[in-house]
């Protein structure tokens, strides 16, 4: 057991998630580009384990883009980057005929020849497995031992229309060191003009509900509690009222309403002077403000304040210091990698959070310079609209506590 002890100390560890809708849209151009920087992260950081989450699998029309998929998962398997990694797991949730189950997740696992004690949790068995050779696996996925995947009850969120929104959980364990990773996707703001209302938004109320059951699910009776990473496209948005306030301060506000239905189609911020040049224009899907810079300098962090939906969660969830832009929504264009879509408020969409325990297995940078970094792929190349998320780290087994080693079977 030493032996795989030694191996698994200081292991370098790759969790990445992105959104890869935007690449099913256009996958001549953007998913080369994305190819190309995703595996450039890989070459930077050399881990040896690796984890991708995706969401959107087969993008936003996926009827007609599903068929995109397995190229792009061939492309990624036999990438050079990758040449290393002996050992494969792939999971797509591909099957959009079932619709109560649909989630379009993705979650790829990848293990280099050099970690020799790895094994995954068989959640039928209630054991680890061995794990050997590469598999690729999109049927079935419900009944696969290897995951457990959920998609959001309905009638648990009545507000929200039927979509592909859950999770799913694997369990894996590196020498005596095992842990879980969840791959989320939580519900995006329908409206800007509705997510103004009223500060915390009605969907940031409907997330924190999502978030909510995906923790307990995770923490529950049925298998031994371990520490987790959760990392997805939470759709986290920056309260709406509250930086609308802060970014149109010195402007009058001006509401347009539908002559059919009298509800309100627009708003308009103005300067009071300067020819009362509009600064913001909001409609349902439209958020046009004057100046985006303010989303870039300093990596946006003036505007961190205003990202307050994790607080509810401080005592089950930590996070690394973001010190990057807002990671959504990017223009889809190929040519620009740093312009903002006018459609929403930026905002840090795409996070790893961690349970305390998890966070203890993240070795604490002394003399090495970089040991642990936190950060988006491709900054200044388009990525699609979210620009994916990682975090790399060094795993400590010496945070290992007693209870949670394992009897590997």
């Amino acid at each position: 057991m030493m032996a795989g002890k030694l191996t698994a100390q200081g292991a370098g560890i790759l969790l990445v998630t992105a959104n890869v809708g935007s690449l099913f849209e256009d996958p001549k151009n953007l998913q080369k580009m994305w190819l190309r920087e995703f595996c450039q992260t890989v070459q930077t950081h050399r881990p040896l384990f690796l984890a991708l989450h995706c969401q959107e699998v087969g993008g936003k029309n996926y009827e007609a883009s599903m068929k995109h998929v397995d190229s792009f998962i061939k492309e990624l398997l036999s990438s050079d980057a990758l040449k290393d990694f002996s050992r494969a797991r792939v999971y797509l949730d591909k099957n959009y005929k079932s619709k109560e189950k649909f989630t379009a997740l993705g979650c790829c696992y990848f293990i280099h020849k050099s970690l020799k004690n790895i094994q995954q949790f068989d959640f039928k068995a209630k054991k680890f497995r061995k794990v050997v050779g590469k598999e690729v696996c999109s049927d079935a996925l419900q009944n696969a031992a290897s995951l457990e995947k959920e998609k959001f009850p309905q009638d648990y969120f009545p507000e929200c229309k039927w979509s592909r929104k859950g999770f799913i959980r694997t369990r894996w364990a590196l020498a005596d060191c095992a842990f879980d990773l969840v791959n989320i996707h939580l519900f995006h703001d329908a409206s800007n003009l509705v997510a103004l209302e009223k500060s915390p938004s009605v969907y940031s109320g409907t997330r924190q509900k999502a978030l909510g059951f995906v923790l307990d699910w995770i923490t529950d009776q049925r298998f031994e509690r371990l520490p987790y990473f959760i990392f997805g496209d939470f759709n986290f948005r920056l309260d709406s009222k509250q930086v609308i306030e802060s970014l149109c301060s010195m402007a009058s506000m001006q509401t347009v309403k539908s002559t059919d239905t009298n509800e309100v189609d627009k708003i308009i911020f103005r300067e009071s002077d300067n020819d009362c040049k509009v600064v913001l224009q909001l409609e349902k899907k439209l958020f046009s403000y004057i100046n985006q810079d303010v989303f870039r300098e300093n990596n946006g962090t003036l505007l961190l304040e205003f990202d307050r939906e994790l607080s509810v969660f401080k005592e089950r969830l930590q996070e690394l210091d973001i010190s990057f832009p807002p990671s959504y929504p990017y223009s889809e264009d190929s040519s620009q990698g740093k312009q903002y879509m006018n459609t929403r408020c930026p905002a840090w969409c795409d996070r790893i959070l961690m349970s305390s325990s998890a966070r203890d297995l993240l070795v604490k940078p002394e003399n090495e310079e970089k040991s642990i970094t936190y950060d988006t792929i491709g900054p200044s190349v388009c990525m699609g609209d979210h620009k994916p998320v990682f975090l790399f780290f060094r795993l400590n087994t010496a945070a290992v506590k007693p209870h949670m080693c394992c009897v590997l079977q």
